[in-house]
């Protein structure tokens, strides 16, 4: 099974050393954290058909699976279910017969 290497930049305010001072490297390239990324030829190809499928680029796709992976939105959902879950405790038992 093959490696595919594919580039990333990830937003961080990371300081570039001497590419910042020199002026080679463009400044929109000093908002973001390039990344290599290596993925499997299946991950790859899921990837690709999932960007394809959303018009959207695979960088963008795998960014928002990033994002959508390290949120804190996983965590309010599930205060939010327990706390449905206790105060509607009865009604919901009642439900279930």
């Amino acid at each position: 099974m093959g490696v595919h290497t594919i580039d990333r930049a990830i937003s961080g305010k990371h300081d570039h050393g001497t590419r910042r001072r020199t002026g080679v490297v463009p400044g929109r390239y000093h908002d973001a954290m390039a990344m290599n990324l290596r993925l499997s030829e299946a991950e790859t190809d899921a990837l690709r058909a999932k960007a394809e499928q959303e018009g959207r680029s695979m960088q963008e796709v795998a960014r928002a699976a990033i994002a959508q992976y390290v949120s804190e939105r996983p965590v309010r959902l599930r205060v939010a279910i327990e706390r449905v879950r206790d105060e509607d405790r009865e009604l919901l038992e009642r439900l279930s017969r």
